[in-house]
């Protein structure tokens, strides 16, 4: 059997699986979730919107060490912010219409409330770690919430498959195709310079990898913002009709490209949500990993944190490229057939950009590419060594350093070649783990329903900075019929 056949018969056994996961239960069962905790919270992300804004970015409180509430966040936010944002978002147009951009900021709505329970059950289950700071997440709080020790292995083994190795590659190859498209670098030189970038920063661990988020994803997202608020205001006489067009393609008035005729609402809702969680993750079981290694007096407060990430992920960034190629012309050019019925996903939105700025919109689309995919590798790769700390307890450092070398080389690889079984490889170990997630966070809901009650009862009292008991976990069992549901 060669190497070809090979690939087929796995393809013969993950297509199937995954297309049911992702087409008939994740999408559901997320949004489901999401809606549902959204009601047991009353509403928290409309409540609690603009103090997430402000815990997000006060200061540390003075004496506290370890890994800070918000480089916990700008890592995880690393890896929420990546290609999607760019093409993910184009590809929701091309195959749903501007309705799918409509679905997507529900989508994202209702995850700030997904983000908020799975983070803050982080924080509750979190353990302390040699480094100073702290090790959480789905493989701890299923192992310590549910009892389920194989569930969380499971749960850990399809997270380094899809976050450790396969997106880094993925994201290293999106890269390389940036790199070549606007400066004609070649692949290799391309993967020589991601593989010694990402070797300089992950050698360090998850404390380095959160320092150097820290520092580059606020310049990132911040300068990414500015261009699209510059082409919005540019434009800002159409943007009436853009939003009307939104609305309107939302609930099936519209025309459709994707090869469909006249327009479905099905189709629009699909590609948003679909696009819209992969992008936020909220509920997948990624972020809270980082969210439990975070030094902070409550819980909630980091919950709220990570919620906060969902916000700025899909309702900032994803819009962010919506304006740029709504507003571009290039959309109607696509409805037409003027650009061609192959012109999807990163090349719809350079050619927007292009038409906004000339040459200087393909720069900067190949540099946003480079950062919002480098700092998900690196951001990916915390993801992992968590896990593997959790996989390997008490004699990790053999395995870690098995995990550095297999990520330098994956992201090289990456660069270099195609890699559409990675990324096959990819969606179906992500489906798999975010479906594991969801079912435990769905029954320990109402521990983190409870930890929130608390957090906001020693609000209403006036203190600035809540504490949380941790005794106070041994009576929630106590209140789980009585207080919570």
């Amino acid at each position: 059997m060669d190497l070809n056949q090979i690939e087929s018969a796995i393809h013969w056994f993950m297509d199937p699986i995954s297309h049911f996961i992702w087409s008939y239960i994740l999408v559901y069962l997320l949004l489901g979730a999401g809606i549902l905790f959204t009601l047991f919270t009353r509403f928290m992300q409309f409540r609690l919107l603009g103090h997430m804004m402000k815990i997000t970015f006060q200061r540390r409180a003075a004496g506290e060490k370890g890994i800070s509430a918000f480089q916990a966040f700008a890592t995880s936010l690393a890896s929420r912010v990546g290609t999607g944002n760019l093409a993910g978002v184009a590809i929701a147009l091309w195959a749903g219409g501007p309705g799918a951009i409509f679905w997507m900021w529900m989508t994202a709505l209702v995850g700030l409330a997904t983000a908020f329970i799975e983070s803050t059950l982080a924080q509750v289950y979190k353990e302390p770690h040699s480094d100073g700071s702290f090790r959480g997440g789905p493989a701890y709080y299923i192992e310590r919430g549910l009892g389920h020790r194989w569930m969380s292995i499971v749960f850990a083994i399809f997270l380094l498959i899809a976050y450790g190795i396969a997106f880094n590659g993925a994201q290293a190859n999106t890269i390389a195709q940036g790199m070549t498209g606007a400066f004609a670098i070649p692949n290799y030189v391309t993967g020589i310079v991601l593989a010694a970038l990402t070797a300089l920063i992950i050698i360090g661990g998850v404390r380095s990898v959160a320092i150097t988020a820290e520092k580059i994803v606020p310049v990132m997202a911040s300068l990414y913002l500015l261009v699209a608020v510059y082409i919005l205001l540019v434009n800002i006489s159409h943007v009436p009709a853009m939003l009307e067009l939104i609305f309107k393609s939302a609930f099936g008035y519209g025309p459709m490209v994707g090869g469909a005729v006249g327009y479905s609402v099905k189709i629009a809702m699909e590609n948003g949500i679909r696009r819209g969680l992969f992008s936020n993750e909220a509920g997948m079981g990624s972020a809270p990993n980082m969210a439990a290694t975070a030094t902070v007096s409550h819980p909630a407060s980091q919950g709220l944190v990570q919620a906060f990430g969902v916000f700025i992920d899909t309702l900032v960034i994803c819009s962010c490229t919506a304006v740029v190629i709504l507003l571009s012309g290039v959309y109607d050019k696509l409805l037409s057939g003027g650009l061609g019925q192959k012109v999807e996903g990163i090349q719809l939105t350079q050619q927007a950009m292009t038409e906004h700025l000339g040459a200087f919109g393909t720069y900067f689309v190949a540099i946003a590419i480079f950062l919002f995919a480098f700092t998900s590798i690196i951001g990916n790769y915390a993801y992992g060594e968590i896990n593997i700390g959790y996989l390997f307890k008490g004699h990790p450092k053999v395995a870690i350093w098995t995990l550095r070398i297999a990520v330098i080389a994956m992201v090289y690889i990456g660069s270099v070649a195609d890699l559409k079984f990675v990324w096959d490889l990819a969606d179906f170990a992500m489906g798999l783990m975010a479906t594991t997630n969801l079912i435990a966070i769905i029954f320990l809901a109402p521990i983190a329903f409870y930890v929130l009650k608390d957090y906001e009862r020693q609000r209403k009292a006036g203190v600035k900075r809540p504490e949380f008991d941790p005794k106070m976990l041994e009576s929630v069992a106590g209140h789980y019929k009585k207080d919570i549901w």
